[in-house]
């Protein structure tokens, strides 16, 4: 496995079982990061699927 999979597949579960940080780690403390402090309080499958999109989007953008 590549370091740059195996980097992947960890952003991915720390978005996944604490979205937040996993948020705060990829883009820092931005309106994103707001938006999933916000999505916390309200509930756990919400803020779950935005912090996979965040960590999504950057991948992509990379590429």
């Amino acid at each position: 496995m590549d370091v740059n999979n195996r980097s992947d597949v960890c952003k991915i579960l720390l978005a996944i079982i604490l979205p937040p940080l996993g948020v705060f780690l990829e883009r820092g403390c931005n309106a994103d990061f707001l938006i999933n402090i916000l999505l916390t309080v309200l509930g756990y499958i919400p803020v779950s699927y935005y912090a996979y999109l965040i960590s999504n989007i950057i991948q992509l953008t990379l590429l």
